[in-house]
């Protein structure tokens, strides 16, 4: 499922292990608190989960937005964009 992770953290080490956790899963980073991605269910959840148990949840919030193709193809983006077949894992090798 085509996922978007973004977070507002105010922790710095929480911040980076938040951020090493979505890189690990493969997540690419679109905007400096945005990762976006191709990943199965289970491993969102296994983020949401991971996630929950970081954060402050007084202070910190993490959003998981799960998109269709189809929604995701309804984007619009202005300005710099990113490699969009290399985040959804449709190639393995990303043009910079």
């Amino acid at each position: 499922m085509l996922v978007w992770v973004i977070y507002d953290i105010s922790d710095d080490k929480t911040r980076k292990e938040i951020s090493d956790t979505c890189k690990e899963f493969g997540l690419i980073r679109v905007q400096y608190s945005v990762f976006f991605g191709n990943l199965p269910n289970s491993c969102i959840d296994e983020i949401a989960v991971y996630s929950k148990n970081m954060i402050d949840k007084q202070t910190d919030g993490v959003f998981i937005l799960p998109v269709s193709e189809d929604d995701f193809k309804k984007k619009m983006i202005i300005g710099k964009t990113f490699d969009e077949a290399f985040a959804k894992g449709e190639k393995q090798t990303m043009l910079l």
